[in-house]
């Protein structure tokens, strides 16, 4: 078969409702076709009896194009009622950066990108405010100024749409994107936007969280990265972590550790997500990490 180049290694990740025969049907057709397989992992979830799994296999030069890949595997997804994609593992994700005044995940986000961490392409970033605008520029990444506010909130969704479309982005991030996402749009790109955010949430809301949680004599600090939906800061959860507080802080070092625990999560979460180690499960997430 004939197409788009064949690339070393293929990831293919699916979900499928939970049958006998899965995972010797796909290992099957993988063998038939030249296909050796590197990385293997499923999962089976009792509650909502569902498949998932995730396969990254090495092909032959002269073997099936990606696309000729697709067309094989095409059938086998249609008879097990499939939800798949199947990608080149070393392809970067096509990914739009959010951000507004704070910039601590961004500047983790790019500097783990220039280093090679994250398989990514960043074709903008795209802010409401122009304080972040020379960093970007350090990276010598497009900087998007978008600024929002009740009146032009409509205006500026319609033109970040344009941008998804015009750059074929796959993921957006918001890393401290301090706008809320219409429930229009946020149905638009359901599970294609991931958002950070404090895990004080809903204990300590509004302005400067860190200092209420100072004032409360708080011992953990924490950030969750999600995916984002129409209900505010509660959709499907990819990561969490935490780092332990004690008394002698103050409430700027708790702002500190938490920054440090943001940027470490949402980094984990994203490229999570660029490795396609990600899969939607209703309201929860399957991470193959």
């Amino acid at each position: 078969m004939s197409g788009d180049p064949t690339p070393s290694d293929v990831v293919l990740v699916l979900s499928c409702p939970d049958r006998r025969g899965i995972v010797a049907t796909v290992s099957a057709l993988l063998f038939e076709h030249g296909a050796n397989i590197e990385e293997s992992q499923q999962f089976d979830d009792v509650r909502t009896d569902q498949f998932f799994m995730r396969i990254r296999f090495s092909v032959l030069p002269e073997g099936p194009s990606l696309e000729g890949w697709r067309e094989l595997f095409a059938p086998v997804a249609a008879s097990y009622g499939m939800d798949w994609t199947m990608r080149g593992a070393a392809t970067p994700l096509r990914t739009l950066l959010m951000v507004s005044r704070f910039g601590h995940c961004l500047n983790d986000l790019l500097f783990r990108w220039r280093s090679g961490q994250l398989a990514m392409d960043i074709p903008a970033v795209v802010s409401n405010h122009r304080d972040l605008e020379p960093l970007v520029a350090s990276y010598g990444i497009p900087f998007v100024h978008l600024p929002v506010t009740a009146a032009t909130k409509a205006e500026a969704e319609a033109a970040l749409r344009e941008l998804v479309v015009a750059h074929d982005v796959e993921l957006v991030v918001l890393a401290r994107y301090m706008q809320v996402l219409s429930d229009d749009l946020s149905r638009e790109l359901s599970g294609r936007v991931i958002n950070i955010h404090h895990s004080f949430l809903p204990s300590f809301k509004g302005a400067k969280p860190y200092h209420q949680a100072f004032a409360r004599g708080v011992k953990l600090v924490g950030a969750t990265a999600h995916y984002v939906t129409a209900d505010l800061d509660e959709g499907p959860i990819i990561e969490q972590d935490v780092v332990r507080v004690d008394h002698r802080m103050a409430a700027d070092d708790l702002v500190r550790a938490g920054e440090e625990v943001e940027s470490r999560v949402l980094s984990r979460a994203v490229r999570w997500a660029c490795e396609s180690r990600v899969i939607l499960n209703g309201d929860r997430t399957v991470v193959f990490s």
